[in-house]
Parts: structure tokens; sequence; C-alpha cells
């Protein structure tokens, strides 16, 4: 017994005397600083929410900067919420939006430290953020309603206890590490009614890229040419551009062009050429940190035979791996482009369907939007020979719903980067960097609310949730010709995202666009169509469904909407007290509309915010997360 007791004496004391393991409690735990996780730790902080952004490299802003692809593509036209906000801030430091137009493939080029100097800004202008750099986690679990994670804080142990956590990265590691159902690879046509997906399901993914920058050191200076790498074979890359291609077959770009392809300023260039270049197949998604870090040496080992290629049989000599980049001893990036990875299984589920029609598919999912692309479909497969050959439709600009974030089966967890819930061909469109960074925003959008409200994310109202995204200048829907500035933007959105005013979706080349003609007019018959979808219970048809909508028409039908939806004010008893309400207070808030006359034709602009500020239908009618009315 006296042994007994010594033993429990000397562990008591071994115990007292070990360093304990600090805990620190958050609201809002973000796994990732990528280009998602970044956006996400901001949103939540600047709505209140402590939050917490744990990185495991030197740089927050993912593939934006860590991954070194800051040639962005798409949204150029939509600069929607933090983007449009991130990219101002390039325009200031470098003078101008044309100072940013480089190269031919973006409208935004820059240098990737600038784009990490941004963001590095904006996080610690936020009180309630903290940045963990040089950090990863290493386990999860739930209890009592909150997160428990291990973290490695730059080689110190954390225990870190979170209301609500965000997956930040890449590939859906965190999703997949609580349990998170998820898919990977290409889909079967039967499980997404999707035409042109392949007859059966494969585990195939899309190519990744080690991307470089190459500065120009001048003629003279030879210090930057790299040695030959092992397994050096120019033939691999002899058709990357004109100059040394034989094969009769290929038709690829002269080589000046692929250079510039993506040219950055300051005389910098970012090589990301998936023709014969340094594209590379390479499934790491399952593997653990340390497979993946020993697999990716042979990416590494590609892009430094391309360069190789470039310097030494294109000529190129006075161009070398930059020394200003990235703070790594091999001057690339800190990690691979991953252009896949996991895709979660969420409340709803992106496919080209609801893209190329999302008026009249399956689901409504256009209501629910939390986000905005114009992106075509665009997958790299040229690494991989036995990946099926898939012939991509052009498509209109898209938007992405609020159940593509919200996992199916796992509580307190949301997705900020590009294993939301999409099918394998919308991923081609939604992996884009001005995506995903609407993506993050809009999950510590929902992250803060949820802490807010106390409840689970799927709990909270998908129109407040929306709120929230048009107060920080995002879209609901896209649409190409209402920009953020526009007077009356946000009413535009909110009934756009009802319906009743619907866009025209036009693909159109790299740009694709989604019309929805503010300053046109409409027929009575195109009106009344879309209040009748919005509410059925309406049934008084206008006479002339072919005239113009004007005051004097379109008040019989603003009448009856307002006693179907139980929300008559006032100025909406009756046709009368409606026009004489309205002719006072035209030019006054919350209208602020000009030439009021109740016979001549109203823009669509003007019914848009005569239905938003009389009848409010945007909330009248909530939707769930996958747009359909509740």
């Amino acid at each position: 017994m006296r042994l007994y007791y010594f033993f429990l004496f000397f562990t008591a004391a071994l115990w007292s005397c070990a360093p304990q393991v600090e805990t620190i409690e958050t609201e809002v735990l973000v796994l990732g600083g990528g280009t998602g996780g970044t956006a996400a730790g901001i949103q939540a902080a600047r709505m209140g929410a402590r939050t917490i952004i744990v990185e495991p490299s030197e740089w927050l802003g993912g593939m934006l900067t860590a991954a070194g692809v800051s040639a962005t593509d798409g949204n150029h036209d939509m600069p929607a919420g933090i983007w449009g906000e991130f990219r101002q801030r390039l325009r200031d430091h470098y003078g101008s939006a044309e100072a940013l137009a480089t190269g031919w493939v973006s409208h935004t080029q820059f240098e990737p430290h600038v784009g990490a100097a941004i963001f590095a800004d904006m996080a610690e202008k936020e009180e309630k953020l903290q940045a963990w750099f040089n950090s990863t986690f290493t386990s999860i679990e739930r209890k009592d309603g909150k997160w428990e994670v291990e973290v490695d804080k730059n080689g110190q142990p954390v225990l870190v206890r979170a209301t609500q956590l965000i997956d930040g990265a890449d590939l859906g590691d965190v999703a997949a590490a609580v349990g998170a159902g998820y898919s990977l690879g290409m889909d079967a046509r039967s499980e997404t009614g999707e035409s042109i997906a392949p007859e059966k399901a494969n585990g195939i993914i899309q190519d990744l890229t080690y991307a470089a920058i190459l500065k120009d050191y001048g003629a003279e200076s030879r210090a930057h040419l790299l040695p030959q790498p092992e397994g050096y074979d120019p033939a691999q890359f002899a058709c990357s551009c004109q100059k040394l291609c034989k094969d009769e077959n290929e038709k690829p770009h002269p080589c000046e062009t692929m250079m510039t392809y993506a040219k950055l300023p300051n005389n910098k260039y970012m090589i990301n050429w998936p023709s014969h270049g340094n594209d590379f197949y390479l499934d790491i998604v399952e593997m653990s940190p340390q497979q993946r870090e020993e697999a990716l040496k042979a990416a590494k080992l590609r892009t430094m035979q391309f360069i190789y290629f470039i310097q030494h049989e294109l000529g190129y000599k006075h161009l070398g791996l930059a020394d200003d980049e990235f703070p790594t001893h091999d001057r690339l990036p800190f990690l691979p482009y991953h252009r896949e990875g996991r895709r979660i299984h969420g409340l709803a589920r992106l496919g080209l369907n609801h893209i190329l029609n999302p008026y009249t598919a399956a689901e409504p999912l256009f209501r629910a939007g939390v986000a905005v692309g114009d992106y075509p479909v665009d997958h790299h497969h040229k690494e991989r020979p036995d990946a099926p050959e898939l012939d991509f439709p052009p498509v209109p600009s898209f938007g992405i719903p609020a159940g593509s974030l919200i996992p199916r089966e796992v509580d307190g967890l949301l997705m900020a980067d590009k294993a939301i819930s999409v099918t394998n061909i919308a991923n081609g469109s939604t992996r884009l960097q001005p995506v995903i960074l609407q993506v993050g925003q809009a999950a510590g959008a929902l992250a803060a609310l949820a802490v807010q409200k106390g409840k689970q994310p799927r709990e909270v109202p998908v129109r407040e949730w929306q709120d929230a995204i048009l107060a920080y200048k995002g879209y609901l829907v896209p649409s190409y010709d209402i920009s953020p500035e526009h007077p009356h933007f946000s009413s535009l959105q909110r009934i756009g995202a009802t319906g009743i005013l619907k866009g025209r979706g036009e693909p159109y080349a790299w740009a694709n666009r989604t019309w929805f003609y503010p300053d046109s007019t409409i027929t009575m018959g195109k009106l009344w169509a879309g209040m009748k979808e919005f509410e059925p219970g309406m049934e008084n048809a206008p006479a002339d469904t072919a005239a113009l909508a004007s005051l004097e028409l379109i008040a019989p039908l603003l009448v009856e909407l307002a006693l179907e939806l139980g929300s008559g004010s006032a100025p909406l008893e009756s046709e009368e007290h409606l026009l004489g309400y309205l002719a006072e207070r035209w030019a006054e808030e919350p209208l602020k509309l000009n030439s009021f006359g109740p016979s001549r034709p109203l823009s669509r602009a003007e019914i848009a915010v005569l239905l938003d500020v009389l009848l409010n239908p945007f909330h009248a009618r909530g939707v769930d997360a996958q747009g359909r009315w509740q």
C-alpha cells in the first residue's frame, strides 16, 4: 500500500512540474489562412466575433499569395466585397488599374509579396482577429457543443476552444478530420445529371502546379541561372511554345506570348503554364503531411526543369527565380496551386445545370446566393492522359448558394475555400481566386451571425446571412451591369434574388455575363409572370400583357401582392392611395427616384426599388439553403 501511495505522489509531482498546455477561448477558429480562410477571418472579426486564423506558412492569402498565382481570373466586372477591397488596395499600391494589366491573361496582376502584405495589413487592422503563422492543427474534437483543437503554434502546443470552426485551406482537410462526407474526383453522369459528365465516376482530379515568379536580372548577370535539374529532358517542354515545337498536331503560342501570359509589375513573370509546362498530375489529398511534402518534390522538380528550359533552350537567360518574393530556400512558393481536392457534401450542391439554367434547374439555388463568379468551366488534365475528355459548354456568370458552404452532417463547421459543395465539373468555374475570396467572406459572415445568435450555421435564416453580405458590398446574384456603386444596388440584388425580375445570362469569352438591364423597360406580361411565380396566389392578370409597365398599370399588381403577402401598409390599401403616396415621396428616401410620372414606362430598376421598398418581398418569403421557399 505504501508503494501505491508513493507512486501516486510521484506521478502527481511529475504532473505538477510538467509544462501545462495553454488553453485559449475564441468564437471563430479558421484553420488555414488560404484565400478563403483569410477572407473568412477578416469578415468574422469585422462583424464582432473573436477570431483566430491558424496558417502553416508565413503568409496569408493562399493561392493568391503563398502559392504565387497572382494573376487573378474572373470577376473583373463584379468587384464583390473583400475581392473589390483587395483589388483597390492593389491599385492604390501600384498607382492605377492600368498598372495591374501587365499581362494578357488578367486585368489584375501583382507581385505575390505585395498581396501578402495587403492581407497582413487588413488582418492587423481587425482588433478581434489574431493570425498565427507557422502553425498547424494536430487534432480536433467536439465537446459540449464546442470545438477543441490542438494546435502546434510555431512549435508550442496550444489548445483552442472555439464555437465555430472554418475550413480555410485548399483541400478540405479540416472537414475530413471531423467526419464530413465528401467527393473526390469526377462524378458519374447519373449522380449529377450533367450530360457531359463521364458515365462512371473516377478518382481523377485536376493537375496541380508549383508556380514560379521570375525576375529580370539583366543581360549581364548569370548568377541566377539554374544548374541542369535531375531528369531534365528538353523534349518534354518543346511544344510549350512555337520556337522548338516540331509536332504538327500541336498549335502552341509564340514563346513571347507564353512569357507575357502572366507578366507582373516590375518586370516579373508568373510561370503557371498548362501546355507542356509546369502543370503536374499528383493526388496528395489523402496523404499525411509528411507524405505530401515528399511527393511534392516531383512537382517542384518539374517547375525547375521548365525554368531551366526557358533559360537555356528558349534563351531567356536574363530571367531567374525572384530573390525578393518568397522567403523559401528554393525561392519557390510556400505551397502548390491546388485546383481541386475534396468537395464536401453540403446542404446544396452547385452543378453545371444550375449554372447553365439557374431559373429552371431542379433546385432554385439562385435565390440563396452568397457569392458570384463569371469564369468559364476550365479543367487542367493534360498531365493525366487517361482522363476522360469533357466537352465543356459556354456558361453565363453564376452564383454560389448558401448550402454549398454548410456541410450536411457536421454542425459548427463552414467551408471557406475550394472544398465547397459543387460538382467536379462546376469546380472548374468556382475554384478561381475572386470567387473563393467571396466564399470565404460569406463563411466568416455566417460564423459571426451564428455566434451572435447562439445558433448552428444551418439555423441562421439565409436572408439574414444575405443581408450581411450586402452590407459589405457583396453580390447575391451575378449582374454585369449593376455594380455596388449603383445607387440602388442592394434593392436590385434583393429583387434579383426573389426571381420576380430575372437577369439574362450570356456566355462571353473568359468573362461571362448576366445582364439585369436596369435602365430598360419591361412588359406587363413579363412582370406579371415574375410576380405570379413568386406568389402563385395572385389572380388578376393585366388586361394588356404587351403594354410597357407604368405606375398606373402596375399599381393594381402591387396592391394585390401586398394583400397576398399580408404586408398592406396604408399606401397599399388602394391604387389611389398608392399613386398619391408615390407622387409625394418619389424623390425622397428611401425611394430616391427621378421624374415621377404615372403613365410613363418604368425602368426595371425603378420597379425593383418600388417592390423592395413598398413590399419587401425578399424578407417576406424566406428561403432555405437550396433556395426553396420556406
